[in-house]
């Protein structure tokens, strides 16, 4: 009881830890992404936050997988660092006695990756295709970051502003440059708002300006002052056609309208939680350290291993879509595969571990 309460607690802490780690550089990478697309003017800056909320939910199962088999894997690497495990083994208890007390702690998280897989995952795809797809209607001033020149989608109008007030509802220093009618017009006004018509029509109302016009490659140019000075918005034209993604189909559509595409994934998302649990099992006999072999020669091992049956599922999902493998065998052959990998490993530490009382003996 004490031995698995500890166990248990170190498992935690690492699964903690590693988790954060994990998470860290998710994070790093996609608000990175986000942000170069922002900069670019693709999609307004306030709108970062709620696709990241969406990256991070549909990513998570495999985080959580990935933590899970990383958690197993360095805490009982570290345990054969510091000769635990040969107290476990002269006591009489083998490899094999790991695995109860080791699901006790992955069970229930193997639960959980299996309820964001098939349930979560497709409801934040969904829901972030929605939202994208409401960006894209957005007009060309949602789209302004401040200090970042902003060119329209027709290439016929260039915008900059240096700042946004407090509350967001206005903008200071505005900068417009203009083609029309083969005349180059630029604005440049202290501050400036948007107004929507009844109509719902869109104008950017500038305030405290200056209007340059002239024609391009001409020093003839015109100079008007203004208090008040509307430019219209034009809206965006966006193909209305839907776009299926498969990601975002629901669980249950899946299971009940069959075709090559929808086995493809709702296998691809049973797959998930039965990876998490092949591995864990897994990482029980890789966790075993060699001296002769070094410390780190495990790991590389575990993570190629990790991502070759990551790899393998993608691929397999792609032949099921290509109709090259019949949907009643799916994955299977790959899970069995790993599994057999898995008991072979358990069989091949076993055979060393009555080595270990004749070195002690020595």
């Amino acid at each position: 009881m004490i031995f698995k309460r500890s166990l248990l607690h170190e498992l935690f802490q690492t699964a903690t830890g590693a988790f954060a780690v994990l998470f860290g550089i998710f994070l790093a990478q996609r608000l990175t992404y986000y942000i170069g697309i922002a900069a670019n003017g693709s999609i307004a800056s306030n709108a970062i936050n709620t696709l990241l909320g969406f990256s991070m939910l549909k990513f998570l199962p495999m985080l959580l997988s990935l933590t899970l088999f990383l958690a197993v894997l360095l805490t009982l690497t570290r345990q054969y660092r510091d000769s635990e495990m040969i107290i476990w083994f002269t006591s009489g208890q083998g490899l094999a006695a790991w695995i109860r007390p080791i699901l006790s702690f992955a069970v229930p998280i193997i639960v959980l990756i299996a309820f964001l897989s098939l349930f979560v995952t497709p409801w934040a795809t969904n829901k972030s295709t929605d939202y994208k797809t409401q960006l894209k209607k957005q007009d060309e001033l949602a789209t302004i970051t401040p200090g970042v020149f902003k060119e329209s989608k027709q290439a016929n109008r260039v915008y900059f502003v240096e700042a946004f007030d407090k509350l967001g509802t206005s903008v200071k220093n505005v900068f417009i440059q203009s083609l029309q009618h083969q005349q180059l017009g630029v604005i440049v006004a202290k501050q400036g708002h948007r107004e929507t018509l009844p109509n719902h029509d869109n104008f950017l109302i500038m305030e405290q300006g200056r209007r340059y016009e002239g024609k391009p490659e001409s020093a003839e140019f015109t100079s008007t002052t203004f208090e008040k000075y509307a430019v219209r918005i034009e809206a965006k034209e966006i193909n209305e056609t839907p776009v299926v993604v498969m990601q975002a189909v629901p669980s249950s559509v899946l299971i009940t309208e069959h075709s090559p595409a929808n086995n493809a994934e709702i296998q691809g998302r049973i797959a998930i939680p039965i990876s998490a649990l092949i591995l864990v099992l897994l990482a029980i006999p890789l966790s075993f350290v060699d001296p002769r072999s070094g410390r780190s020669s495990n790991m590389a091992m575990a993570i190629l291993i990790y991502i070759i049956y990551n790899n393998m599922i993608s691929i397999t999902q792609a032949w099921l879509v290509q109709g090259k493998l019949s949907p009643i065998i799916g994955l299977w052959p790959l899970h069995l595969v790993f599994l057999s990998i898995t008991i072979y490993l358990y069989y091949r530490r076993a055979l060393q571990l009555p080595l270990i009382p004749r070195l002690l003996n020595k």
